[in-house]
């Protein structure tokens, strides 16, 4: 068996475009949604950490915490 080489690079894969086309065009594919993912993830991440205002003072509200005429005050503060 014998092992040619091609202007001093052997034959296989390289990251110089080195290897089958379609396997590199599915690694970009993947890279891809890994960062769509990602960005997503820590986008969308601070509204799934930690409630709204509105929803603190209805909660506060509700559990009898502060009266209407307060709730309905910060509440126009608020929208």
């Amino acid at each position: 068996m014998q092992f040619r080489m091609m202007n001093g690079y052997g034959y296989g894969y390289s990251m110089m475009g080195g290897g089958h086309p379609i396997i590199g065009f599915i690694f970009c594919i993947l890279v891809l949604i890994g960062l769509v993912l990602l960005i997503k993830y820590l986008w969308g991440g601070g509204a799934k950490r930690g409630n709204s205002a509105l929803e603190i003072l209805k909660k506060r509200y509700a559990s009898g915490e502060i009266r209407k005429e307060e709730f309905e005050e910060k509440k126009k503060d608020l929208i």
